[in-house]
């Protein structure tokens, strides 16, 4: 089997998660993280650290990271980061975006598609911190969906700097806006816009409450197939209480699939 060269974009929580996961746990044999890409000056310091540490290459150059032999490119960055590297990147690799909440910029996801039509490569979105997916896809050609809301509920000093003693509502409406106000909140928002009926009419609702100490999200979908609810609690990440610790895993099952003979689920 023909192993899975991969180039990574971010060395935030994810990033090191990643690294730490592939290159030195072994946990997918047949993948590694051979490049880097941080063109931050302030990045150039720990670079020759992290290569050392994790034995890869790393770059200051978007232009010469692609020129590399990399298979796949893995952006777990930020939205603004996404949106700056990945129609470059599709050009010449696969591209994995985790920074979903870029396609809620409707022309970059425009471009970012019709140029992964035109080089022949592809664009993965990871389910991250949700599940329901396959389910929800499969309901649009069971004759529509009709509904589908999302309640995102986390713990307060996750979402706000604000001092909240109680259950507070902080957004109701779409997808759409959702993502504008909490773009490091509402990812899940928008691969399940994507799976389903569409960032404007997926209903969103973000709660922050000091008595919990997971990230909750509970979908509920109506359709002509009938209707389905799911709760997903997850575990923050214990380096970033924003991201959940499956959003992390949920990459790596992505991977994984890539290289699997028998793909389960899509």
């Amino acid at each position: 089997m023909i192993p899975i060269r991969i180039g990574l974009i971010g060395k935030g929580n994810l990033g090191l998660f990643l690294l730490r996961k592939i290159n030195i746990e072994k946990l997918l044999p047949n993948c590694k993280i051979i490049a880097m890409l941080d063109e931050r000056e302030k990045a150039k310091d720990e670079l020759p650290v992290l290569a050392e540490k994790y034995d890869c290459k790393v770059f200051q150059d978007i232009h010469t990271f692609l020129q590399t032999d990399i298979d796949i490119v893995v952006e777990c960055a930020t939205i603004d980061t996404a949106k700056l590297y990945a129609l470059e990147v599709i050009k010449k690799k696969d591209l994995m975006l985790i920074s979903i909440g870029a396609y809620a910029d409707s022309a970059f996801a425009d471009l970012l598609n019709v140029s992964a039509q035109e080089s022949g490569h592809r664009v993965y979105l990871p389910s991250g911190a949700i599940g329901g997916l396959d389910a929800l896809k499969a309901a649009k050609f069971a004759g529509g969906v009709e509904s589908v809301t999302l309640t995102t509920r986390k713990p307060a000093n996750s979402l706000s700097d604000e001092i909240i003693t109680e259950k507070k509502i902080l957004f109701e409406g779409s997808a759409l806006d959702a993502i504008k106000l909490f773009p490091k909140n509402a990812n899940v928002a928008i691969v399940l816009s994507l799976a389903g009926i569409g960032m404007e009419r997926t209903s969103v609702r973000i709660i922050a409450d000091p008595s919990v100490t997971q990230n909750i999200h509970h979908i509920e979908v109506v359709g002509a197939f009938g209707e389905f609810a799911m709760m997903i609690k997850n575990n923050p990440s214990p380096d970033n209480p924003k991201t959940s610790y499956i959003t992390g895993a949920s990459i790596l099952a992505a991977l994984a699939n890539l290289e699997n003979s028998v793909a389960i689920g899509t």
